[in-house]
């Protein structure tokens, strides 16, 4: 039996809400071990200037624990 645990994520990119999540993705890969899932909780834009200057994704991340 395995047992899972969820850690929470925030990312953001300049191009696009994907862009952000395959952002957030890649960087939980790097530090957590058996990504199994993530679960994009909200998108949010930052505007300045009257355009959209960053995308940003919260998600929540899913990995498996090693016994």
């Amino acid at each position: 039996m395995s047992v899972a645990r969820v850690t929470e994520i925030t990312a953001s990119s300049s191009k696009s809400f994907e862009d952000a999540l395959q952002v957030g993705i890649k960087r939980a890969n790097k530090t957590l071990k058996n990504v199994t899932g993530a679960w994009v909780q909200q998108q949010k834009v930052v505007i300045e200037n009257g355009k959209i200057s960053q995308y940003r994704v919260n998600m929540k991340v899913t990995f498996v624990l090693e016994e």
